[in-house]
């Protein structure tokens, strides 16, 4: 029989960086990149507790292709989390993959804080930088004033 009061009183684990890591190389498998064949999975730890992947999905208009941080961001804004306390990144590249400078200024919008850990893996190495490095200088909103 399962015990109610302890199910409630138990603390949720949290995810560690390896764990959210692998979960990145997960979503890079189901990468669709049929024009550079570069697979890149991410994976995000929403302040909800829940873990959400994404994957590059490359368009015959290369601007029209999201990469997996954006495509990891938007399932977890489309789930109702908005923020985000740590993010992975990969590639088959070692170091090479990190963001590029669109998914950096939507990692800025949806971030916990700007010592939010941001994880850049490729199979021989694992880079880690807070959001203040990865974007230091990004477009922010500002609250109006309150006149």
């Amino acid at each position: 029989m399962i015990n109610i009061s302890s199910l409630m009183t138990r603390k949720k684990r949290t995810m560690n960086k390896s764990e959210l890591i692998a979960k990145a190389w997960e979503a890079r498998e189901k990468a669709y990149c049929p024009y550079s064949q570069y697979k890149v999975g991410a994976a995000l730890i929403g302040i909800n507790g829940k873990v959400y992947t994404g994957c590059n999905i490359e368009n015959a208009s290369f601007g029209m292709t999201v990469c997996a941080e954006r495509s990891a961001i938007f399932k977890m804004v489309s789930d109702g989390c908005l923020k985000f306390k740590a993010l992975a990144v990969v590639s088959a590249d070692d170091g090479d993959g990190a963001p590029c400078l669109a998914c950096r200024q939507v990692m800025t919008e949806f971030c916990e804080s700007w010592d939010t850990p941001v994880y850049s893996a490729g199979p021989n190495s694992v880079y880690e930088h807070p959001m203040k490095e990865i974007c230091p200088l990004p477009f922010v909103a500002f609250e109006k004033d309150k006149d």
